[in-house]
């Protein structure tokens, strides 16, 4: 399991997620973030839990992003599959994510919203995950970004996946900060 916790004169955030079927718990007072969470959630495969307020709306969501990639990053098996790609339609979306839990951070978009994209943007790099996000059709705003967010709870459910070995020519990556 990992915890984040990011506090600052704007936010209040705390995470905590386990890889593993579970449930979310998702209190933000952003009803629309909350579907969003609980939504990639439950298509990765993770028990989440979020306890957020902030003073605005974009700060809420920007932190929340950061907490959750954090925390994601921290929760990355050695052995991960590492790579994950899934396309959703939705009514009138049809979103694809590909990503990559290499430890690179690398946003591609764009979502048609722009706390949305930014959503995906503060996920990718404190997640250390390229995530690149393509529209291939929609008009409806809510189901573009709700098909994003469902493509890459699959791609992250993949790329979670434990194998048998180091999945790098590299090999294992030690990084040590102090």
């Amino acid at each position: 399991m990992s915890i984040v916790v990011r506090e600052t004169r704007e936010t209040r955030i705390r995470v905590e997620l386990e890889p593993g079927a579970g449930a979310a718990v998702v209190e933000t007072g952003e009803p629309f973030l909350d579907h969003m969470l609980a939504t990639l959630a439950r298509y990765a495969g993770l028990a989440l839990r979020v306890n957020a307020q902030g003073d605005l709306r974009h700060h809420l969501i920007e932190d929340v992003a950061i907490a959750v990639g954090a925390a994601l990053a921290h929760v990355v098996p050695e052995r991960a599959a590492r790579f994950g790609e899934r396309t959703i339609p939705m009514d009138d979306a049809l979103v694809h994510v590909a990503l990559d839990l290499g430890g690179r951070p690398y946003y591609r978009g764009p979502l048609p919203s722009t706390l949305y994209d930014h959503w995906m943007r503060s996920f990718s790099d404190n997640a250390r995950a390229t995530v690149h996000v393509r529209v291939l059709r929609g008009r409806d705003r809510h189901h573009i970004v709700e098909a994003a967010f469902k493509a890459l709870g699959l791609a992250l459910r993949d790329a979670l996946r434990e194998g048998d070995a180091v999945f790098s020519t590299k090999g294992s990556v030690a990084l040590e900060v102090t």
